[in-house]
C-alpha cells in the first residue's frame, strides 16, 4: 500500500480552472463513493477549499489508483485530462505525508501560516470518516497533520497578524483606497469568511457596514458577535439595491454561479458610480464580465498576492521554525507506517502460537476428565494464555521498534523461518 496525493491549487492553476474542480461539501460523499468503485483505490478523503482541491489516496498500484483519480477530476470538471494534466501535481507517499503536514499547518497557504485551513483539514478528515473512504492509514495520516497544525500555531508565532483570505481582502481594499471609515461596504454571505471579513473591517476603521445574506437568522448570529458596531441586516432579496448604495461590495457566498455580473450592475448603478468589488468565493460569485464597466473595479483571489508578497518575508523566519516541527511529525509517521509492514509476521506468529496451546490445552483437559476440567478450566485457560503472551511480549517489542528497514526484515525473515510461518514476505 502507499499513499498519494493528486491536485491543483493556487499555485499550480488560476481560479478559472479551479473553481470547475471545485467539489461542494453536498458532492463530497458521492465523489468519494465514486472514487471508491475505482478497482485501485483502497482509501480515500478529498479536501476542497477556496485555494485548493486534493484528493489523498491509499493504493497498492500507485500508478494505476493516480490514473483513476485523474479520470474523475477530468470527468468531474469537463475539462480534457491533456490540459487538465497541466495544472495538477501529483505526490507520492513522503511527499504527499509532508504536503498534507505543512498544508494543515498553513505552509502551503496562499497566506502563509492562515488558521482557517486547520479547521477544513480537520472537516475533511471527519467527512472522509462519515463517508467510509478513510480507513487505518489515512485515518493515522490526518491525525497526525492535525497534530503537525496545532504544534506550529502553539510553538511558533506563524499566525499573527493578517493570516486569512479575508484579512488579506480588507488589507487589498485599504491599500485601494486608504481610510475605509468613509466608505459605504456590503457583505454577501454570512458564513465564517465573513465574520471574519467584518472583524477585519472594524479593526481597519470601517463604520458603514451591512451584510446580506439568505437568511436572517444567520446574519443576526453574526452581527451579535459586534455588538459596539451597527451593523445593517439585509435579506437576499435586496442584494441589488444594496449593492446601488455601497462604495465596497465583498462577496463571501456558497453559490456555484456567478450571482454579480454585468447585466445585473448596469440596471442599478448610476452612470458615473464608483464601485468595488472583492470576491473571495470559489467558485466566483462575480462574473469577470463586470470588468468591462469603466467605473466597476473587480478583484478575487487571486489578486490578493500583492498583500501575501508584503508579509511574506516577516513570516519566512516563523515559517523555518515550523518546518523543523513537520520534519518531527512526518519522522513520527513513518515510525507507525514502517511498523505496519511487521503486522503480518506478528499475526502469523500469534496465530500459530495460539493454535498450539488450544491444542495442547484441550489435550490436557481431556486426559484430566470432565469433572476436573469444567471444575478449573477457566483457571487453566488463564494460565495458558499468560504464558504465551509473555514469551511473545519481547519479541513484538523488538521487532516494531527496529527502526531500520532491513534489520527489521532479517528479524521477520528470521522468524517466518524459526517458527514455519505461512506468512509471505515480500
Amino acid at each position: 500500500m502507499n499513499i498519494a496525493v493528486v491536485g491543483l491549487s493556487h499555485k499550480t492553476a488560476p481560479i478559472e480552472v479551479r473553481e470547475k474542480l471545485s467539489i461542494p461539501e453536498a458532492q463530497i460523499e458521492g465523489a468519494i463513493a465514486h472514487l471508491l468503485s475505482y478497482p485501485h483505490v483502497d482509501e480515500v478523503t478529498i479536501l476542497s477549499t477556496c485555494n485548493r482541491l486534493e484528493i489523498y489516496i491509499v493504493s497498492s498500484e500507485t500508478t494505476q489508483g493516480i490514473n483513476e483519480v485523474t479520470q474523475f477530476l477530468s470527468e468531474h470538471s469537463k475539462l480534457p485530462i491533456i490540459s487538465l494534466r497541466h495544472h495538477l501535481f501529483m505526490l507520492l507517499h513522503t511527499d504527499a505525508v509532508t504536503h498534507v503536514l505543512r498544508v494543515s499547518a498553513g505552509l502551503d497557504s496562499l497566506v502563509l501560516g492562515e488558521g482557517q485551513i486547520l479547521a477544513q483539514v480537520k472537516h475533511t478528515h471527519k467527512l472522509g470518516q462519515q463517508f467510509n473512504g478513510i480507513k487505518t492509514i489515512l485515518n493515522r495520516l490526518f491525525k497526525q497533520a492535525l497534530t503537525a497544525g496545532k504544534r506550529v500555531r502553539t510553538e511558533t508565532s506563524i499566525g499573527t497578524g493578517a493570516v486569512s483570505i479575508s484579512s488579506a481582502a480588507v488589507e487589498l481594499a485599504q491599500m485601494k483606497v486608504g481610510n475605509l471609515s468613509t466608505y459605504r461596504i456590503s457583505i454577501l454571505g454570512a458564513g465564517k469568511m465573513s465574520r471574519l471579513l467584518v472583524q477585519h473591517l472594524i479593526s481597519k476603521g470601517a463604520n458603514h457596514i451591512s451584510i446580506v445574506n439568505r437568511s436572517r437568522g444567520r446574519a443576526e448570529e453574526l452581527v451579535k458577535l459586534f455588538p459596539e458596531q451597527p451593523i445593517q441586516i439585509h435579506l437576499l432579496s435586496a442584494t441589488m439595491s444594496i449593492i446601488a448604495e455601497s462604495d465596497i461590495v465583498f462577496t463571501s457566498t456558497s453559490s456555484t454561479e456567478p450571482i454579480l455580473d454585468r447585466a445585473k450592475l448596469e440596471t442599478v448603478l448610476e452612470p458615473n458610480q464608483k464601485l468595488m468589488l472583492f470576491d473571495i468565493s470559489v467558485p466566483r460569485n462575480v462574473d469577470a464580465d463586470v470588468n468591462d464597466l469603466a467605473n466597476v473595479k473587480a478583484f478575487n483571489v487571486d489578486d490578493l498576492k500583492a498583500v501575501v508578497a508584503q508579509n511574506y518575508e516577516s513570516r519566512r523566519q516563523m515559517a523555518q521554525e515550523a518546518e523543523k516541527i513537520l520534519d518531527e511529525e512526518v519522522e513520527a509517521f513513518d515510525v507507525w507506517w514502517r511498523s505496519l509492514e511487521t503486522v503480518s509476521t506478528i499475526s502469523s506468529l500469534r496465530n500459530k502460537i495460539e493454535a498450539i496451546r488450544e491444542q495442547e490445552l484441550e489435550k490436557a483437559l481431556s486426559r484430566l476428565g470432565s469433572e476436573f476440567g469444567e471444575k478449573h478450566q477457566e483457571v487453566i485457560e488463564a494460565l495458558t494464555r499468560g504464558i504465551v503472551n509473555k514469551i511473545l511480549h519481547d519479541p513484538m517489542v523488538q521487532l516494531r521498534a527496529q527502526q531500520d528497514v532491513e534489520a527489521r526484515r532479517r528479524c521477520m525473515q528470521t522468524l517466518q523461518m524459526l517458527f514455519n510461518l505461512e506468512t509471505e514476505f515480500s
